[in-house]
């Protein structure tokens, strides 16, 4: 102190001179600090009474007691504000700053218990209990001491800029209770938590106490340092790479070989030249160049906008020289590649002969929709072949991301052009031969509506400046002949599908099936499993028996698979050496295969009275609908099973009204209904049924079973009526007649109305069947029902 404080401490200390007895202690209070036995630590002093108690022990030069307030927003704390473990402290110095604030330097001697406070003074004052140190130590004690040594040295080795000097105190202090609270002094806890290891007095179980309390720290640090190291290794990681390629283009000047970045630049600018793109595409690539020329090389847009001006290069924006359709090669490529399905081939070969004459026109987008494995995506291969263009396939099935049409904006990272352009560039030419798979299967999402999307693709009046979100500048789809592909139409939203020209595609007859096996399946197949014509041969009667006993579908993908068996069964022994050569004939079709999976079961189903055979329309194709229905005992009721739908139950309805109502007409006692439950049922139950094709199949059932007479077993039937008797219009009339060929059935009954779709069956099914056409249900019995004379005989039989 200086002699001016010194004597304004006189002055001050005289007026408040009180006499302390000898026993007691001063008392200073502390807000947020513990001072530990040992340890010395400056304490700021603001409070009166902190102030007078401080001069009064500097002037009596007697020690002090620091304890800690057990709330730091107390003022003016009292006894029972205060802990009753405090440490008593030398001042080794007491200071005035300049700005009047007061600090004094302490030193811990001993842990003091205050038992009573002093009454009068004008600071606390009390009375008190010295806490001597333990001295006893164990095995066990030394032990956990060394343990929380090394803890301290670990954790101060973990902080930044630690002074190499606390290490070697830590590495000093032997005795347990010393170290103990020096690691609590040096530690970052609460208040309250270094009070509660002042007021352990137990040395096991403060050097536990504190062992817990520095493993905690010294977790946080450890992860604090790793996480520091990551960060600094990757920042260094960066300017390393900063600083390398700033040397290496320092090098490049110094040997004359110019600037890495100037070349490249002027590279991308020879290459925009080059790529032919529209006005509009064009200034906006020289704007990204320039953009990227001022980038540093070391920054992450950089990258980014590289990799936009590559896919602007790249695009083929320049048109292609048209190459002049030949339309007997086109011809003879269709007919080399399909068998059958002559409308499809005339209705491309006008489609080819109209953009030879028009080149410039805007032609329609073809929509090829059929049940799977007719054929609709190698038609797509054959118009490119045919035009002599790059054929492309962009998979829609299962895309429900507007995003995936139009692209990702270039803001996101990893952003793309959507799947149009992407195939555009993959097929090179602007005029190549888009197929669009699966149009049908397409979803929607959170993320818009992708079928909204396809409107501006396969619109001609606005594909000509299709703007894709990561382009952001219009790309010419004029010249792309879109080609789409679809199972059903009910799933096409009706704007999208306004925007298409339908050509349908049937399932295939068995001749049919016979002649693309024998043409096109053998041969593939052969190739497939690494067989010559030399090798391995299937007759021709065995290829039907596949056709007729394993397959059942509107495609022949199922009988490829069944031949590709065949010969992979032929394959093990051509290989194995046990033969030259294998001719597989019917006899071994069945070894091979296992028995036949699909028999002639009309006959068998319709043998008595109450069963119809009807014909239904799947997304797979045409297929036949077996009609059942019971009479038992009741009181009028019906029983519907098999799945059926709400339009298909109220078919069922509608029939079974409509035979009450002609009851005497066809000979049916009116009181049955009442004394009787009818039971009607349509097999496979697994799989839902729906739709008013089955109205006459219901109708001539129910008839059947009540007049007790045969349905017969060569006739399929499908139409929907009505409560008046009419037989109405159905649709998928072509995949219907096509399955009841393929079943071995003669006779098919159609609404008399759907003449119109006649043209439209293969003319192979046509050959095969005898066309009934209804326009009244009373047709449809009388060309359905065998006479009831028979029925009686062969009930009677």
């Amino acid at each position: 102190m200086t002699t001016e404080q010194m004597n304004n401490t006189q002055t001050n200390s005289t007026e408040s001179d009180v006499k302390i007895p000898e026993d007691a202690l001063i008392i200073i209070p502390v807000r947020e600090m513990v001072l530990f036995p040992g340890a010395i630590a400056p304490i700021a002093i603001g409070r009166a009474k902190s102030i007078a108690a401080a001069q009064q022990a500097l002037r009596e030069q007697r020690p002090v007691g620091i304890v800690l307030q057990r709330s730091p927003e107390i003022e003016d704390p009292g006894p029972d504000d205060l802990y009753r473990v405090a440490t008593i402290a030398n001042i080794v110095r007491y200071i005035t700053a300049p700005d009047g604030t007061h600090h004094i330097v302490c030193q811990g001697v001993q842990r003091a218990r205050i038992l009573d406070f002093l009454p009068g003074t004008p600071f606390p004052a009390a009375r008190f209990q010295q806490i001597p140190e333990p001295t006893t130590s164990s095995p066990e004690i030394e032990a956990r001491a060394l343990n929380l040594q090394r803890q301290a040295i670990e954790a101060i080795e973990l902080l930044p800029q630690a002074p190499p000097e606390l290490v070697a105190m830590f590495q000093s202090t032997s005795a347990p209770g010393a170290l103990a609270d020096l690691a609590t002094s040096f530690m970052d806890i609460k208040p309250q938590d270094k009070q509660e290891v002042l007021e352990t007095i137990d040395l096991a179980l403060r050097v536990e106490k504190v062992s817990k309390h520095l493993a905690e720290r010294l977790e946080v640090l450890r992860i604090s340092n790793e996480i520091g190291q990551k960060t600094k290794a990757s920042f260094d990681e960066r300017q390393r790479e900063a600083i390398l390629r700033e040397q290496m283009a320092t090098i490049q000047r110094q040997l004359g070989e110019g600037d890495g970045k100037a070349a490249e630049v002027a590279e991308l600018t020879a290459a925009i030249a080059k790529a032919n793109m529209p006005p509009e595409a064009e200034a906006h690539a020289k704007k990204e160049l320039r953009r990227y020329e001022r980038m540093p090389e070391a920054a992450g847009e950089a990258g980014m906008v590289r990799t936009y001006l590559d896919w602007l290069i790249e695009l083929p924006w320049a048109l292609p020289a048209e190459k002049p359709i030949d339309i007997k090669e086109a011809r003879r490529i269709l007919d080399a590649d399909h068998f059958g399905l002559e409308k499809i081939k005339s209705r491309i070969i006008e489609y080819l002969a109209v953009r030879k004459l028009a080149p410039q026109g805007k032609a329609p987008i073809l929509c090829f929709v059929g049940p799977p494995g007719v054929g609709k995506t190698s038609l797509g291969q054959s118009i490119a072949r045919a035009m002599d263009r790059p054929f492309v396939r962009v998979s829609l099935g299962g895309v429900h991301d507007e995003a995936e049409i139009r692209g990702h904006r270039r803001t996101y990272i990893g952003a793309l052009p959507g799947n149009i352009i992407q195939g555009i560039k993959k097929a090179g030419s602007r005029n190549c031969v888009m197929m669009l798979d699966e149009i049908d299967k397409m979803g929607r999402g959170v993320q818009g509506d992708p079928s909204a999307a396809m409107l501006e693709v396969l619109d001609p009046e606005q594909n000509g400046t299709f703007r894709d979100n990561y382009l952001g500048v219009p790309f010419d789809l004029s010249r792309v002949v879109f080609i789409a592909t679809a199972n059903m139409l009910d799933q096409i939203p009706g704007p999208l599908l306004d925007r298409m020209e339908l050509i349908s595609l049937a399932g295939y007859t068995e001749d049919e099936k016979l002649e693309i096996a024998r043409r096109y399946l053998v041969r593939r197949q052969l190739e497939a499993n690494g067989l010559t014509a030399e090798q391995a041969e299937i007759e021709p009667e065995a290829l039907k028996l596949i056709v007729k006993g394993y397959t059942r579908e509107a495609g022949v993908r199922n009988l490829e698979r069944e031949i590709g068996k065949v010969f992979r069964h032929a394959a093990v022994q051509v290989a194995e050496g046990t033969a030259a050569k294998i001719v597989v004939t019917t006899k071994d079709i069945a070894t091979v295969l296992g028995q036949p999976r699909f028999e002639g079961e009309i006959a068998q189903r319709t043998s008595i009275p109450g069963v119809a055979t009807g014909l239904a329309w799947t997304p797979v194709g045409g297929d036949i609908l077996f009609i059942e229905a019971s009479r038992v005992p009741g009181r009028g009721g019906m029983i519907l099973t098999g799945q059926l739908g709400e339009v298909m139950r109220e078919s069922v309805q509608a029939a079974l009204t409509l035979v009450k109502s002609r009851a005497s007409q066809l000979g049916i006692d009116p009181s049955v209904f009442e004394k009787s439950d009818i039971h009607v049922h349509v097999p496979a139950g697994a799989t839902p049924k729906d739709g008013p094709s089955a109205g006459v199949a219901m109708f001539t059932a129910l008839t059947s079973l009540l007049t007790n007479r045969t349905v017969r077993s060569d006739t399929a039937m499908t139409g929907e009526i009505s409560l008046r008797g009419l037989v109405l219009p159905v649709g998928g009339i072509k995949e219907k007649v096509v399955a009841a060929a393929a079943a071995g059935l003669k006779r098919v009954m159609l609404p008399a109305r759907n003449k119109r779709d006649y043209d439209d069956i293969p003319k192979s099914a046509r050959d095969n069947l005898e066309f009934i056409w209804l326009e009244r249900v009373d047709e449809a019995i009388a060309a359905a029902l065998e006479p009831a004379a028979e029925a009686k005989v062969e009930a009677a039989e």
